[in-house]
């Protein structure tokens, strides 16, 4: 789905373009992803998100291994009949109130992972955005296209503008 509104999106820029009639018309490209796969803050972005995703694993690690000491210990009591059917329907309603809390410590991690990794790429990738207007205006570029997705079925390599960027980010 996301690969066909690339698509579209591309068939509607290159409608647009052939309908300038008059105007001139400068396309260059870059791929986005390489790009940042060289940036050296990315590289460090990606190492504290590793870091920080390793942390809440182990936390969330230390909660699975002690829900399942008492499970354990529940299934042994039950067993060996220390429980009263309902003293056992109560250390049940425990353990599943600690399943819950450990699948919402998971969402939470998801989410604070995700919400961290946002605040540390967006200053990046507002800068890269940045430089690649500062090539394009400079170069007289209409468009930049990111070929990231690999949309482009033709290139000339003429018109890679990445070097250019490159330069102006200080790689």
């Amino acid at each position: 789905m996301n690969q066909l509104r690339r698509y579209l999106m591309l068939a509607i820029l290159l409608l647009g373009i052939g309908t300038l009639s008059n105007a001139q018309v400068k396309i260059g490209y870059i791929n986005r992803v390489a790009l940042m796969q060289e940036i050296p803050d990315v590289k460090q972005a990606n190492a504290n998100l590793e870091a920080l995703q390793k942390q809440l694993q182990k936390k969330g690690q230390g909660m699975l291994e002690e829900f399942q000491k008492k499970y354990q210990e529940l299934q042994r009591k039950e067993q060996q009949g220390e429980l009263s059917p309902k003293q056992l329907e109560e250390e049940a309603k425990q353990l599943q109130g600690e399943e819950t809390k450990i699948s919402q410590y998971e969402q939470e991690m998801q989410t604070q992972l995700v919400e961290k990794q946002n605040s540390l790429l967006k200053p990046i990738v507002d800068n890269m955005s940045a430089k690649i207007a500062e090539v394009a205006k400079e170069e007289g570029y209409t468009y930049i296209i990111d070929d990231s997705a690999g949309l482009l079925l033709y290139k000339d390599e003429s018109l890679d503008v990445t070097a250019k960027v490159k330069a102006k980010l200080g790689l």
